[in-house]
């Protein structure tokens, strides 16, 4: 009970700083954030928000995302979307928004922190810093390929903690087998474990139509056409169909061509027989297409995908993960890794796991390794040392954000320092799958400590853990050692480490700075995040 009043209070204390129910158009979670449609984004409070003892940050992007990390934002979400509910129900009109308490514009805005003195000058110029890069990178994401990337990820993030589920259910059911454990069980939970991947393409199919503006039933149809059973039964360019064959990238293309199709019919075909012609007309003509063209088109790019990723680890090495390690997070700034989010599950459809994302996990290392060497090389500046104190835990779980846009980036060579760090781990764990033993995931979106239970390989679990928790570990030194001692140059130094303490009202009431961090949009994580640059789905 005290959890979930914990929870509602949470949500009590969010909804009037967002302009109050009659201001929120639609409301979503991923792995980390609470995301919102709202109708004036000018009567949220950030500043507000970003007090809130629960909120780890905001962003701003085509919702409005606020940052309360893993497991909290699944709680809070059902008690906002209920308080929303029971506002609309109660309030008189639309124009109740701007009346709601707390408002921006509303003096004395019950949660709002008292204003900081100048004594938390440093950290708020850090937070602004943060927030300017951020409005500069939404200019940016917003080119046709980005906004395509963008809906990609929408499709997928919802997958995601259907995949952390069975993934862990995965681990387990092989630990007990490995074991010979519990034999009349492992069958059962073989079941639980493999039933959603095996339909995993209706899902995306479902996601896919309903993103792109079709009827989102019809999509999930005409992909249900791949996993089934009977189109083994069937030729297509001179070889048998198998089930599953395109997995989900043949799910995708099946999907948006429905809603092609049926936008096509929806023009076309008279309203007396629209609801019989159409959805006919979408599903064979989508479902045609599938099977003799896009299922073997979808087939062969799955498998180059999973080719040319055994090959690039089982070459390239040490290499190749120094460069994915090191490069993740300007890939998560610029919004361009959510495009691995449709490789990576198609790697875990294939393999088991993706072996990209234990790599990718390392630049979150080198982001903690960086945050610990600036909380040491600012002895005097409180304000920073406290809101690091406040997002480490966070970081070393995966979600790293809070620390990018909070201190790092404004930073500016503290960034640069902490991709140095996931390059390294990057190395270490790239170095182990070229001598053979391959480390991958279960499931996308968690990284750093929070990846743990998702591991599998081909070695052994023992072996595996062990490899990323050296990863881990090279991250965490490189990144910390990176920064100590190149991090910051003797002006920045001495700008930035004299005594800055926060008004003790702020500290007071949130138990850290007011000013938040944000995190890019995302992938579960990178992510993730990445999920913006959205990090949820691969994490960062």
């Amino acid at each position: 009970m005290a959890t979930e009043d914990k929870n509602r209070a949470t949500a009590a204390a969010i909804l009037p700083l967002v302009g109050g129910a009659a201001n929120v158009s639609s409301i979503a979670h991923c792995m980390t954030r609470l995301r919102l449609g709202l109708h004036d984004r000018s009567l949220v409070d950030d500043e507000a928000l970003k007090a809130v003892p629960a909120v780890m940050g905001v962003v701003e992007d085509d919702t409005y995302q606020i940052v309360l990390g893993p497991g909290t934002v699944a709680r809070v979400t059902p008690e906002f979307e209920q308080l929303v509910e029971e506002g609309r129900a109660s309030a008189s009109g639309p124009a109740a928004a701007s009346t709601a308490p707390g408002a921006p514009d509303t003096p004395g805005a019950p949660g709002a922190p008292d204003t900081p003195d100048a004594s938390a000058v440093t950290a708020e110029e850090l937070a602004a810093q943060g927030a300017a890069i951020k409005a500069q990178q939404k200019a940016k994401n917003a080119t046709p390929f980005k906004l395509f990337l963008r809906r990609i990820a929408n499709i997928f993030v919802p997958l995601i903690p259907a995949l952390i589920g069975c993934g862990i259910i995965a681990g387990l059911n092989g630990l007990l087998v490995n074991l010979g454990w519990l034999p009349s069980v492992t069958p059962a939970l073989a079941a639980m474990a493999s039933g959603f991947m095996a339909l995993i393409a209706v899902f995306v199919g479902y996601n896919t139509a309903k993103e792109f503006g079709g009827t989102p039933i019809l999509g999930g149809a005409v992909a249900a056409i791949i996993v089934f059973p009977g189109v083994a039964n069937i030729d297509a360019f001179g070889q048998t169909l198998a089930p599953g064959q395109g997995g989900v990238l043949g799910a995708l293309g099946a999907a948006v061509l429905a809603v092609y199709v049926e936008k096509w019919c929806r023009r076309w075909v008279p309203e007396a027989l629209d609801v019989l012609v159409t959805p006919t007309l979408t599903v064979l003509l989508s479902g045609l297409v599938t099977i003799f063209g896009l299922m073997y088109v979808a087939g062969e790019v799955s498998s180059a995908i999973g080719t040319f990723a055994d090959w690039l680890l089982s070459t390239g090495g040490a290499g190749a993960g120094f460069l994915l390690g090191g490069f993740f997070l300007p890939l998560v700034m610029l919004g361009l890794h959510q495009a691995l989010i449709p490789i990576h599950t198609t790697l875990i459809e294939q393999q088991g796991f993706t072996v990209l994302l234990p790599i990718l996990a390392m630049a979150g290392a080198g982001q903690v390794g960086a945050a610990a060497a600036v909380y040491l090389r600012l002895p005097r500046n409180e304000s920073i040392r406290k809101t690091i104190k406040s997002a480490l835990p966070a970081g070393v779980l995966g979600v790293g954000e809070p620390l990018i846009y909070g201190v790092s980036l404004p930073l500016g060579r503290p960034f640069v320092t902490a991709c140095v760090g996931g390059a390294f781990g990057g190395g270490v764990v790239g170095l182990f799958n070229q001598l053979g033993d391959s480390v991958g995931s279960t499931a996308i979106g968690p990284s750093g400590w929070a990846l743990f239970p998702l591991l599998d390989g081909n070695h052994g679990l023992g072996t595996t853990i062990a490899i990323y928790a050296g990863g881990l570990l090279a991250g965490y030194v490189a990144g910390f050692v990176a920064t100590y001692f190149f991090g910051f140059s003797k002006s920045l130094l001495e700008e930035f480490n004299i005594s800055q303490e926060p008004a003790p009202s702020t500290v007071a009431a949130t138990g850290r700075p007011s000013a938040g961090t944000g995190e890019p949009d995302d992938p579960d994580d990178s992510g993730d995040s990445g999920d913006s640059p959205a990090k949820e789905p691969a994490g960062v």
